[in-house]
């Protein structure tokens, strides 16, 4: 029986962004504030987020900078992989 190959590039083909970092560039889907109001406070559910291949953006740390569909970005938390490790999480904060 042949090996199971998983091609992520699959699942960001439909809903990633150009994500570019030095001289790397891939796709990532980037999950962007939402906010609610509770009793006339506005609170924010999610903070920017974004999903990408741990292959290329996995080593990322701390005040790295980044672009996601050209605006720009700095690394907040590298929250590190996720499932089996072909995909991270990393939380950033808009420049």
């Amino acid at each position: 029986m042949p090996a199971f190959v998983d091609d992520v590039d699959v699942y960001l083909a439909d809903f990633g962004d150009t994500v570019v970092s030095g001289a790397t560039t891939g796709l990532g889907i980037l999950d962007q504030p939402g906010v609610i109001e509770q009793d006339g406070v506005a609170v924010v559910s999610t903070d920017y987020r974004l999903t990408c291949k741990a292959s290329e953006f996995g080593n990322l740390v701390y005040n790295d900078s980044l672009t996601v569909a050209g605006v720009a970005y700095k690394v907040r938390e590298p929250l590190g992989g996720i499932g089996d490790g072909l995909f991270c999480q990393i939380m950033l904060s808009k420049v």
